[in-house]
């Protein structure tokens, strides 16, 4: 066909394809008879066999070409980076730019993601780590056989670091025993160096999002927050009523059972009530409705249905809570990272230390616009959330389904983990410097589960200061007892 010249090959009865090795089988378009899917089956294999053979031998080529081409290049021979044809190393041009090792063994890793000194390794980590001794192991014997046959008797030390420029890159010192054509064996350690490059990236296929959507905040607020109510709402009257951002507010009263019979006498939450009059005054436009609760276990779902059931299916949630410093750059991530029907957002908000432990009198923080200053990205928190509500309807019919009017399940949960189990979402949990939290003494609720109890305690301890910090605490503390 138009010069061109396509070969069929018939199959021999009973063939078997791994065993072909004639030229018209290899250059074939089409083969016949294919009986049975398994004889299909190994056709395909057969055949992606030799087009990885082929891809493997391009490559090789083009790494002899970038060597031969090196050498003409003003660096010469020192310019060719190893692997040949993978990006150079990350070059870091001060101290606080320097990539650092995390050392592994097979059991153990010695960088662990909640800052203990040592962690078993287990899951996608164990995995990794398998893999690339076997992969060690199969380059070794591939290039010293049959001279040398290489088995794995330890793995003495192990080292890898993620470098954003090319991938992920180990350092193995492997404890070998090699055994020659003779039988005769040793036992050598040998330190390899091994490259996971980083692979075509791809443009994953996003639906469309704008900044104009609509963002309703809700503020659940209970008698332990009073004190904090002021600051949040000035800073949403100056970043959000001020800029006239489309965002609005709904207010959350959580009453103890207690405070709500005495409600006619003594309103708890009468102050708060006087600042949104006040707000509504100054701003003629805004109306910042208020919804009364009353219960002891404040759930973050229970709560989530009362709001859900009185706003329009399409509305763009954010769960605040009272230490949350509203500004438009993160309402404009909020609108951004959340998608109907695709993702869900979950921010992780940035926890300022208590000032009193890392400063101990001296001059503190200049101003509150200081980018991250002293503090930690609180890991422990899910009090923020920007969702759908029609996403969360969705998720909260199969909760429903699956828990079967046992309410005190409820109490066990927060909004992360109703989208977590019981909707096919992506949950898209990020830290996020725009949200930056004042130091505060979170009040811990016994009522709730041990986890969201225990996850509230851990909090404020990890919020207290850094280790150097408190470490000069403990040591100030001691020099003024010892005197």
């Amino acid at each position: 066909l138009q010069g061109q010249h396509y070969y069929t090959y018939e199959l021999a009865k009973n063939t078997e394809p791994e065993k072909e090795e004639e030229e018209e089988f290899q250059a074939a378009l089409a083969v016949h008879p294919v009986s049975d899917m398994t004889l299909m089956y190994r056709l395909h294999k057969h055949f992606s066999r030799i087009q990885l053979d082929r891809a493997y031998q391009e490559i090789q080529d083009l790494q002899m070409q970038i060597r031969n081409l090196t050498s003409l290049t003003p660096a010469g021979e020192a310019g060719l980076t190893w692997p040949v044809g993978i990006n150079a190393p990350f070059l870091p041009k001060s101290r606080f730019e320097v990539i650092s090792w995390d050392y592994f063994t097979e059991q153990h890793l010695f960088s662990c993601p909640d800052g203990s000194p040592k962690c078993e390794l287990s899951g996608a980590s164990k995995a990794d780590v398998s893999e690339i001794i076997e992969s060690a192991l199969e380059q070794l014997n591939s290039r010293y056989q049959p001279l040398l046959r290489f088995s794995k008797r330890q793995l003495l030390n192990g080292y890898r670091r993620f470098d954003p420029t090319r991938g992920m890159e180990y350092t193995l010192d492997l404890l070998l025993e090699a055994v020659t054509q003779k039988g005769h064996s040793h036992v050598l350690a040998k330190r390899v160096s091994l490259v996971r490059p980083l692979s075509k990236v791809e443009i994953i296929p996003m639906p469309y999002v704008t900044e104009a959507t609509r963002v309703q905040l809700v503020l659940p607020l209970t008698v332990q927050d009073l004190d904090f109510v002021a600051n949040f709402l000035d800073m949403f009257a100056m970043n959000t009523l001020d800029t006239h951002d489309n965002a609005l507010l709904t207010l959350l009263f959580i009453y103890h059972p207690y405070d709500a019979q005495r409600v006619s006498q003594v309103d708890v939450f009468a102050g708060v009530k006087a600042m949104v009059g006040e707000l509504e005054k100054r701003y003629a436009e805004v109306k910042i409705p208020w919804i009364s609760v009353k219960t002891e276990v404040p759930s973050q779902v229970k709560l989530m249905d009362i709001v859900s059931k009185k706003h329009p299916v399409d509305t763009l949630f954010f769960l605040a809570s009272v230490w949350t410093e509203i500004n438009m750059e993160f309402l404009n991530r909020c609108r951004m990272n959340t998608i109907s029907n695709w993702q869900v957002f979950f921010p992780v908000h940035f926890q300022e230390f208590n000032p009193a432990l890392v400063y101990r009198g001296e001059q503190t923080a200049s101003s509150s616009t200081d980018f991250l200053r002293d503090g930690h990205f609180d890991r422990h928190s899910f009090a923020e959330a920007c969702f759908y509500n029609s996403d969360y309807m969705t998720a909260r019919t199969k909760l429903a389904a699956d828990i079967l009017d046992r309410d005190e399940m409820l109490e066990s949960m927060e909004v992360f983990d109703v989208f977590l189990h019981y909707s096919g979402l992506h949950l898209f949990r990020a830290v996020e410097p725009g949200l930056v939290q004042k130091y505060a003494l979170r009040s811990c609720n016994p009522r709730l589960s041990e986890e969201l109890y225990h996850r509230c305690v851990l909090s404020n301890l990890e919020g207290l200061a850094s280790r150097s910090h408190l470490a000069m605490a403990l040591f100030e503390q001691e020099q003024a007892n010892s005197t």
